[in-house]
């Protein structure tokens, strides 16, 4: 064996030796501590270590709880989608042009169109009449003009008004309108108060027949007192129409008396051409909302051009459109609803979209088929002098109250 092999060795074993009394060491170092530690551990250092698992027990739990309520959605029962919804309509007395229109672009959705000459209160389209003759369903946000022409009748409120939303957040009607804000009609309808809410209410027709004579009509609801504070008592009522049930034909007839200067009339729906030709608009009662209407009318065109009824421009920008959507659910239904009018240079015409269904289901959807049938109306030459708005022109309203009476 050479001298260096030998030396080799011996660094080999002295090494050896070094690392196993290295690890001896340790070993009984980490034993003394363990002992050390399990010794001066008192009582009530358990108790403390106990406490602090149950704790991050309890956070995770709570934890996963909140994760679970995040990931919650509604359950929806009712399909959006249904086919042949206009067979059995009686269409003998509609404007060809806007009830292919309103088909046209209602198509396979679950819902209904109505359309209305508002200077005289004829039903020139009504699609899925069973639908729209029904016993309505809740407004949802389109009660909202109801409770901003009570809030501006009765001075609680001006266009520019503020209101306080919570700290120095403010918010003036336009832009509640536009963005269909609840919090602000919430605020505005505690202001106001039940009575208040509810008289107007009625004398814009909710709770009663719109129509004359229109067979199958039935009536929505309008409760006889405020619903329970559980269920958000006359905040909900006029943010989201809570306890509320309103027919397209109802809706109609009060966007109708906007888009007229106040006139509410009762609406017709001739069946036949004879009928056209007879036709006489029968006036309900006269509202004393003309001073108001351009304040409430600047926030129904946000809605079009920047707000929740956007959607209307995906088809339509000729003439302008003024509106409000309206989207809720009920008992495993969703609602979608927009009211609306053209403004143009020869006439007006009110569009009123009414859908209902799960989640496809809302309001945005119910503008987007209305500007899709504005845009046929307009393509077929509705919106010209001499046709749609010529017909009923210099005819005189008739009465079918006695004079000086607002029932």
């Amino acid at each position: 064996m050479s001298k260096s092999f030998r030396l080799l060795v011996g660094f080999v074993v002295l090494f050896s030796f070094a690392g196993a009394s290295y690890a001896a060491h340790i070993n009984t170092t980490t034993s003394a501590k363990s002992k050390s530690q399990k010794v001066s551990e008192a009582p009530h250092t358990r108790r403390r270590i106990h406490h602090l698992a149950r704790s991050r027990s309890a956070h995770l739990t709570t934890a996963s709880v909140r994760t679970r309520r995040h990931r919650y959605y509604e359950r929806f029962y009712v399909s959006s989608y249904a086919e042949d919804i206009g067979v059995g309509d009686v269409t003998g007395g509609e404007d060809p042009v806007v009830r292919r229109a309103a088909l046209d672009a209602l198509g396979n959705m679950n819902g209904t169109v109505v359309a209305i000459e508002p200077t005289s209160g004829r039903i020139l389209a009504m699609v899925n009449q069973r639908l729209a003759l029904s016993s309505g369903a809740q407004p949802c946000s389109t009660i909202k003009l109801s409770v901003a022409l009570a809030a501006l009748s009765e001075g609680v409120i001006s266009e520019d008004t503020r209101v306080s939303l919570g700290g120095s957040y403010r918010m003036n009607l336009t832009t509640a309108l536009a963005h269909s804000n609840n919090a602000y009609f919430e605020a505005v309808g505690r202001e106001l108060g039940f009575e208040k809410v509810a008289y107007y209410a009625h004398e814009f027709g909710l709770g009663e027949l719109a129509g004359y004579n229109i067979p199958g009509e039935q009536l929505g609801t309008y409760p006889d007192e405020v619903i329970p504070a559980k269920l958000g008592g006359v905040g909900k009522m006029c943010s989201f129409g809570e306890g509320i049930s309103m027919t397209p034909l109802q809706l109609g007839a009060l966007v109708s008396a906007i888009a007229n200067g106040g006139t509410l009339y009762y609406l017709q729906h001739p069946t036949a051409p004879e009928e056209v030709a007879n036709f006489q608009p029968r006036i309900k009662r006269q509202l004393d909302i003309a001073p108001v209407i351009p304040e409430i009318s600047d926030g129904m065109a946000g809605a079009v051009q920047y707000g929740t009824a956007r959607s209307v421009g995906l088809n339509f920008n000729e003439e302008e459109i003024l509106g409000k959507t309206g989207t809720c659910s009920h008992d495993g239904t969703r609602f979608g609803w927009f009211a609306s009018y053209a403004n143009t240079n020869v006439g007006r015409i009110v569009v009123v979209v009414f859908l209902e269904g799960g989640r496809p289901t809302f309001g945005p959807k119910a503008a987007e088929i209305a500007g899709r049938m504005y845009r046929d109306m307009y393509d077929h030459n509705f919106f010209i002098a001499g046709h749609g708005f010529s017909p009923e022109a210099g005819l005189k309203p008739v009465s079918t109250l006695p004079a000086g009476s607002q029932q």
